[in-house]
């Protein structure tokens, strides 16, 4: 229920701005806005001066007369704004029986055509520049000051990719590196579809590592390639009336040591318990900034009733601030680098180095994150958002019908030959654009369903 909560709200936010857009600029441009909708198909309520506050769909014979229907339908996968003497997704013709009327899309020039057209484009560039800006400027950047390896287990990708335990990397690829936070930048964005060169500094001697792209796993969300120094185990359950729980052990416990030894990663954790059946293990586990001593023992089983959810880094950090100006520059270089990456990242899926599966996400992928980035806190949550406005830009503007870059394509075609094109025309492109958009959209849907 979260999930579809955070869905809805991310995609009406992203969908508001997009359509607002498009919607400011017609009426500035001196053109007639029919209808305003959050959503697809149905009407389910809506509002407009004529009629007021109306539920489900207004009648056929319905005159406006220039009075915009701010609307909400039962799809939410999108939303329009209905320009008058426009062919959109509506497929509306019937203006095309008449003489173009001043306020009419069609009679306007191809500036003020272009200019409505890329508005709503414009819009989620803004709002992800905007957040990116806030971030930079009132967040600032923390970075992990390590880039030094924690345990790299036998038989990980990791130690397949030839990592070793407690190597400190120096630069992939030719690209120094200072933070952690740069070697998955570096790894898993940067270098997206290529084999990498890795230096790494090991045992005081510099080692060159030759890493073929297949060995570096291309979905993270079940084993994590690399781990850096100074991670703990973190307590993410107590089984009530288990040993954990009348031993004291809470949720988000930090675990620190057993019997002295230091823990470093969860498999070390779970193999040290399970191997101490029958005996009263001493543990040190950290909580709300104080090291408590505590006492369990595993049952026969070697388990002790927790769930560990992962890892917390409590090794030495870095924040740094950013001036106004700064932000904006460094807003602006964000937007850029992710907009490279999303190029090459569809240059991928192209030529087939990235499944187009894992490439792309749809609603339920969308829900997912939403719910994950909103649980993480206001920030990581507008961050998701930000990224997200981005990627509806950029897909938006490519030349594909249906989508804003189809229609500019043709915008500029009828600007070129100063003439429209046929409305038959029009409609064959928008059915071909709407038929490429569904059938994608079920692939995209299909392929969520097998990943969840």
């Amino acid at each position: 229920m979260s999930e579809l909560i955070y869905f809805i709200i991310t995609i009406a936010i992203l969908v508001f701005i997009h359509e607002f857009g498009h919607f400011a600029a017609a009426k500035l441009s001196g053109m007639r806005v029919d209808a305003f909708a959050i959503g697809f198909g149905y009407r389910l309520f809506g509002f407009n001066k004529k009629s007021g506050f109306t539920y489900g769909p207004l009648p056929k014979d319905f005159d406006g007369e220039g009075n915009t229907d701010y609307r909400l339908c039962l799809l939410p996968l999108g939303g329009y704004v209905k320009i008058a003497g426009m062919v959109d997704e509506s497929m509306d013709t019937t203006f095309a029986e008449s003489e173009p009327k001043p306020w009419e899309f069609r009679s306007k020039s191809t500036g003020k055509k272009v200019f409505v057209i890329t508005a709503g484009v414009a819009m989620n560039l803004f709002l992800a520049v905007a957040i990116f800006w806030g971030s930079n400027f009132f967040y600032g950047k923390q970075y992990t000051k390590t880039t030094t390896l924690g345990v790299v287990h036998q038989g990980s990708a990791a130690e397949a990719a030839g990592f070793q335990s407690h190597d400190k990397i120096l630069s992939i690829n030719g690209t120094p590196v200072k933070y952690w936070e740069e070697i998955r930048t570096e790894i898993f964005i940067n270098t997206m579809g290529k084999d990498l060169k890795v230096k790494v500094e090991r045992n005081n001697a510099n080692v060159w590592l030759s890493i073929a792209r297949k060995k570096i796993p291309a979905d993270e969300s079940k084993n994590i390639f690399l781990t850096t120094e100074n991670l703990k185990p973190v307590v993410g359950d107590v089984l009530k009336n288990s040993k954990a729980d009348s031993a004291g052990i809470k949720i988000n416990d930090i675990l620190l040591k057993i019997d002295n030894d230091e823990l470093v990663s969860v498999e070390q954790t779970i193999q040290t318990i399970s191997s101490s059946k029958g005996k009263t293990l001493s543990l040190a586990v950290l909580r709300d900034k104080d090291t408590v001593a505590l006492s369990v023992a595993p049952n026969k089983e070697g388990k002790i009733g927790i769930l560990l959810g992962g890892y917390i880094y409590l090794g030495p950090t870095e924040r740094i601030t950013y001036g106004v100006f700064q932000s904006v520059a460094l807003s602006v270089k964000d937007i850029v680098r992710m907009t490279e990456l999303t190029f090459v990242m569809l240059k991928n899926v192209i030529t087939g180095k990235i499944e187009m599966g894992k490439a792309f996400g749809g609603p339920i992928r969308i829900a997912q994150f939403a719910a994950r980035s909103a649980d993480s806190g206001l920030s990581s949550f507008l961050m998701f958002l930000a990224l997200l406005s981005l990627n509806l830009a950029i897909i938006n503007i490519l030349p594909l019908p249906v989508l804003d870059g189809g229609h500019l394509i043709v915008i500029l075609i009828e600007g070129f030959i100063r003439r429209e094109l046929p409305i038959k025309v029009k409609i064959a492109i928008q059915n071909t654009g709407l038929v490429l958009f569904f059938l994608l959209t079920a692939f995209i849907i299909y392929n969520d369903i097998l990943n969840m």
